[in-house]
Formats: structure tokens, sequence, C-alpha cells
């Protein structure tokens, strides 16, 4: 028989700090609910937020792109920069399980171990690769400059037993409707303090966090990027982190109290979700229209595509799996779906060069929802 785990016991106060951020949250949560934008700006909000998701993610790890080459290498899937061939290959990574997320939080997908194992993997290794497998041995954190330990995570034999206990926590927090930007801010917290991998912690932590508040209906229409707000201010991001002065794992890291931890994150989540309130009610102030009916029916993925058209007469089946992070075989189906429903049309019938339109149903809505 599989022993219960014994499920994580955070210790943290709910202090004024976090009750305010929550507030907060709440309200600029409201604001972006109910306000609609037409597709083409979502859209341009929703890839600006992604790309810099992906950029600063990875640069907190020490990627040396650009985010005007973090641009180029999303958009292109030739794009190459001789030296940094490592680089590109995270920020690929990086974007493809930031949409997989998205997907995932869509369909509600519950947090499992499996799914953290399919995330990881998706960072690491890319789209094709099987779930990773825990570390098998000890790894540890040092400083780069002095090379003095910055923090030694539990042994390899603990982690099992250490991601179930989590696993089962979320799991309990769903149910006792703990408040979501706490859970996203404490999952984040333990799987780093865990460490359950060689490489790709930090980044498959921030995409958890994400994945938390999308799948809870905190997602902001996907426009913030919280990874940003910790690169900017890498100091206080890793200081927070680090919320117990012994190094080891075992010396106090276990039992600490994790409330400035939560202080930070809560707050954080608090300034970005401000800023895209901000944003949204400017774009508002802009003049943009309300949006068709015809639109509000389309899911979340072909509204992405849809807004493609405000730049272009015609997309092909390629130009789609880059933009959803498909293979080419899953694009042409989704794309013949579309069609079916009756808002694309084919184009041009060849299979090789195979490209789809907008119906004419379709086309003045396009004339109306360009971005500004």
């Amino acid at each position: 028989m599989t022993a219960t785990p014994s499920i994580w016991q955070p210790h943290y106060t709910l202090t004024s700090v976090i009750a305010r951020g929550l507030m907060e949250i709440e309200a600029a949560r409201a604001v972006v609910a109910t306000t609609t934008l037409p597709p083409a700006v979502e859209a341009a909000l929703q890839q600006r937020a992604r790309l810099r998701s992906t950029h600063y993610s990875t640069r907190i790890e020490g990627n040396r792109l650009t985010l005007a080459q973090a641009e180029q290498v999303v958009a292109s899937r030739k794009a190459a920069f001789h030296g940094r061939e490592r680089d590109v290959s995270e920020v690929r990574n990086y974007w493809h399980a930031l949409l997989r997320v998205e997907e995932w939080a869509a369909k509600k997908e519950p947090v499992t171990e499996e799914l953290l194992r399919r995330l990881h993997a998706l960072v690491e290794k890319g789209a094709r690769a099987r779930p990773s497998v825990y570390r098998d041995g000890q790894n540890v954190i040092r400083d780069s400059a002095s090379n003095a330990i910055v923090y030694l995570p539990p042994l390899a034999n603990d982690v099992p037993r250490l991601m179930a206990g989590l696993v089962a926590w979320l799991k309990g927090a769903e149910k006792a409707q703990v408040p979501v930007p706490i859970v996203a801010g404490l999952a984040h917290y333990q799987f780093v303090t865990i460490h359950p991998y060689y490489d790709g912690n930090g980044r498959t932590a921030r995409l958890l966090a994400t994945f938390i508040l999308c799948r809870a209906d905190y997602g902001l229409n996907g426009f913030f990027s919280l990874e940003e707000h910790h690169a900017r201010d890498l100091e206080a991001y890793y200081h927070s982190l680090a919320i117990h002065p012994h190094h080891n794992y075992y010396e106090g890291r276990a039992q600490a109290d994790v409330t400035p931890w939560l202080e930070y994150f809560v707050t954080s989540v608090a300034t970005v979700f401000q800023t895209v309130k901000t944003e949204t009610m400017q774009c508002v102030r802009k003049g943009t229209v309300v949006e068709p009916d015809a639109v509000r029916k389309l899911d979340r993925r072909a509204r992405r595509i849809l807004a493609l058209f405000s730049q272009q007469d015609r997309i092909t089946t390629s130009e789609v799996a880059g933009v959803l992070g498909l293979s080419d075989r899953m694009a042409r189906l989704l794309m013949q779906t579309w069609v079916k429903a009756g808002w694309l049309v084919v184009m041009q019938a060849s299979n090789r060069a195979r490209a789809y339109g907008l119906a004419e149903s379709y086309r003045h809505i396009i004339g109306n929802v360009s971005a500004k």
C-alpha cells in the first residue's frame, strides 16, 4: 500500500499588509473582468505580457538575450544567435510552457505531481519531452561571486514525500477556499524550497504561480507579467525567498515563518494587477469599440488568431502553430474546425501552401477592432 503523504503545513500570519494587498487585487480584478476590449487590442496586451514574462523569467536565471532578441525567437522558429543557443532554447521552451499553462488553466486541470513534472519538462527540454523525474542527488545553490553556499535543499530521498505533501496541501487549500493569491505565493515558495530538480526550479515555480492564478480566474485575461516585477528588483525577490538565516533546509527553513515572503508576493501581485487595470482603462479612454457578439462566441485561441487579421489578409498553418505553441498537425486540425464553424475560409487549397482568410461576415469586425 502507498503511504498517505504528510501534508505540508505552512506557517504564516495574515497581516494587514497581506489583507490590504488582497483587497487591491480583488478591486483590480473586478475592473478588468467587466471591461471588454476588441480582440486585436486584447491580443496585443496578451502578447506583450507573454513576451515579458518569458524574457524576464529566463533573465532571472541568467539568460543573456535582450527583450528584442527574445521577441525574434518567439516570432520565428528560425531565429538564432551565435553562441546563445542555450539562451534561445530557454526562451522558446518558456514561451511554449506558458502557452500550455494557459490551456491547462482554461480546462481547470488540477495540480498534480504529474502536471508539475510535465511543466518542468516543458521548461527544461521542450514540448516533446517526457515528464521530468525528480533529482536523484543533492544540489547546492551557491553565490556566483563568492561560491559560498546560499541554500542547501532537502535530500533527494525526501523530495518525493515533500512534493506529495505540497500537492496534498494545494488540494486542501482549494477546498478550504484559501485566497488564491496566497495559494499561488505559497506554492511558488515551497516548490523552490524543495528544489525537486537540478535546474529549472525557479522558472517552473513562477509558471506554477501563474497557473494557479489563471486557473482560479485571476489571470486578468493574460495581461500581466509577475516575472517582470520580480526581475526588476531581484534583490527584493531573493531576499523575500530567503526567510531564514540558515542556508540548510533542515536547520530552520523547513519550519520557517513564510509571512515575509507572502507579504512580498501578495504586494507584488497587487502592484502588477493595479498596473493592468490602469492600462485597460487607458485602452477604453482611447475610444476602443464594444466587442461584437460574433467575437464573444469565440474561445481564447480563436480570438488570438482572429487578431492576426488586423495586420494581414491571410494566415497559414505554420503561423497559427507558432502563435498557439502547437504542432503543424494540431494547428491544421484546429483550423479545419474553425472553417466548419464558419469564421475561417480556405483561400489557397494547396496542401503545402494552404492559406486561410476571414469569412465575409467577420471582415467588417476586424476593420473596427485594430489595435491603436
